[in-house]
């Protein structure tokens, strides 16, 4: 009898998709939830809370070691060893009210607050903001819509089964849940606002080169891919334990008022290691433009904002009269100038910005020509690049754009570069999304910078039009590729002929000249 073969162990990437799979396949039975776009929520606030107790065992084992007091940011009967880590433990109707109600008899026999409404509540000491904040900030928008508490049992068992305290695991998990937040960006369709291409947010950051020390805003973060991107991007330049604590304490910040996305920013910060994620729960756009001083202000801010959308009269009134505008995405831009530090804050040419922008944003009149004229005027505006035809499709087909900017200002000229959409492809989809080694031709130019058929140059001057008494007219951002077959196509008739002769000539001058040298071969 031939001998049964050996099973290979799994390796930590296939267990933790494994568990994961596990969990959403129990999930899809569930009539609560519809969808990726329900599901991810929830395995995301079950694994948090794990996540969250793995943390403090270790927490607690190390004071001890240290001889220190622990203070618990969850106390019992609500923490995850309390009600979840038992398999079969707490579980059906029993389950769902201690998670959902505001009084329920808990875990421990006792009756008390609901698991959700404790969270809601929790705070940190003597107003000091601390874990216990963002526990409550995460938790406070948030509602359990698993309606069956034995498949939400069934949930809680297989997340019981990841290692939260494991590097392996926490760096393999990550990509795990990168990848589901973009299958939840897909299940979103138009309201997919949650994330950036992976190859965007990377040339960002890497042309950008934020340095340990700076500080990173991102005032519109979604679920964290910029801020993720400059951690593992700074976390290369720490060699010591206080750069660790520096990157840790002082480095990274965000914006994200949205319940939803504020959740998966933290747990994706968390996955990657940071320990106190400091994102701001509220609306970026909120403050009075005028407050927005020195101490306020930060190095470096890497964002796509929202755009298309539209803000409340209230947050209109933190603008200038003559800079407010229905239109999200010119708000932010506004924001981020008033935001980057001043030369002599930190650095000679003071804080630089990468931001995406649609078309719009360019070619805007109007206020958002004011706007773009204080850009030009107060700032540095070095570099736009231009991305292919549908980077963001198939969720959306505006055209977009990076614009790279420092306050070392004025502007003098604005280095453009069109990234040319892949050899015959016309755009992206789903399915070929846009790859970052897409962006090394215009990495390499970078630093070497020189016109060629898709860099050109464009003097700030030529931008700004005026009429004769003085007033803005445009301010036109918009501009095509001189060299590319779009703008050859609407040249003068006399413009190509002569273009044409051109060539011709300098054709024949070089064939004359391979003429001679190959007769001076032959003799």
């Amino acid at each position: 009898m031939a001998k049964k073969k050996a099973e290979k162990p799994m390796t930590t990437a296939q267990q933790l998709g494994s568990i994961v799979k596990s969990a959403r396949q129990i999930m899809r039975k569930d009539k609560g939830l519809n969808g990726d776009l329900d599901r991810l929520p929830v395995l995301t606030w079950v694994m948090f809370l794990k996540f969250l107790d793995d943390l403090e065992n270790l927490r607690e084992t190390k004071a001890l070691v240290e001889g220190k007091e622990f203070k618990a940011a969850i106390d019992a009967p609500y923490r995850w060893r309390d009600w979840a880590a038992k398999e079969g433990g707490i579980t059906g109707d029993e389950l769902i009210s201690f998670v959902n109600n505001d009084i329920s008899v808990r875990p421990d026999g006792t009756e008390g607050g609901g698991l959700f409404a404790y969270l809601k509540e929790l705070q940190g000491e003597n107003g000091q903001m601390d874990r216990r904040d963002v526990i409550a900030t995460v938790f406070s928008g948030l509602h359990n819509r698993m309606l069956n508490g034995y498949l939400l049992r069934d949930v809680i068992d297989k997340v019981n089964g990841i290692h939260f305290n494991s590097s392996e695991e926490m760096h393999t998990l990550s990509r795990l849940y990168e990848t589901m937040l973009r299958e939840m960006r897909d299940a979103a369709g138009d309201s997919g606002e949650f994330y950036t291409p992976r190859p965007v947010v990377r040339f960002m950051v890497e042309v950008t080169k934020p340095q340990l020390g700076e500080s990173v805003l991102d005032p519109a973060c979604g679920t964290g891919g910029f801020l993720v991107e400059a951690l593992s991007y700074l976390e290369g330049q720490c060699t010591t334990v206080e750069d660790r604590a520096m990157l840790q304490g002082s480095s990274l910040f965000g914006g994200e008022p949205k319940p939803l996305p504020y959740l998966l920013v933290q747990m994706n910060l968390l996955l990657h290691g940071m320990e106190y994620p400091q994102i701001d729960s509220g609306n970026s756009l909120r403050f009075p433009l005028r407050e927005i001083g020195d101490k306020d202000r930060v190095d470096v801010i890497l964002t796509n904002p929202p755009f298309g959308g539209e803000e409340e009269k209230g947050i209109l009134g933190n603008f200038p009269d003559d800079m407010k505008t229905a239109e999200t995405a010119l708000l932010f831009l506004q924001l981020i100038m008033r935001k980057l530090k001043r030369p002599g804050q930190g650095s000679d040419s003071g804080g630089r910005a990468a931001v995406v922008v649609p078309n719009g944003t360019l070619f805007s009149d109007g206020i958002g020509a004011r706007i773009k004229e204080e850009l030009l005027k107060n700032f540095n505006l070095h570099t736009v690049v231009r991305l292919p035809e549908g980077v963001f499709a198939p969720y959306t087909d505006i055209p977009a754009n990076l614009l790279f900017f420092d306050r070392s200002g004025p502007t003098g000229d604005i280095w453009y570069y069109e990234l040319p959409a892949p050899p015959g492809r016309k755009k992206y989809s789903k399915t070929k999304p846009m790859e970052f080694d897409e962006f090394t031709p215009c990495a390499e130019w970078w630093n070497q910078r020189e016109e060629h058929t898709n860099a050109w140059l464009v003097r700030a001057a030529d931008v700004l039009k005026y009429d004769k008494s003085g007033k803005l007219i445009s301010a036109n951002l918009d501009i095509k590729n001189p060299n590319s077959l779009e703008v050859l196509e609407h040249r003068s008739p006399l413009d190509l002929v002569k273009s044409m002769l051109s060539k011709e000539r300098r054709i024949i001058e070089i064939m004359e000249e391979l003429h001679l040298v190959m007769e001076k071969g032959v003799n």
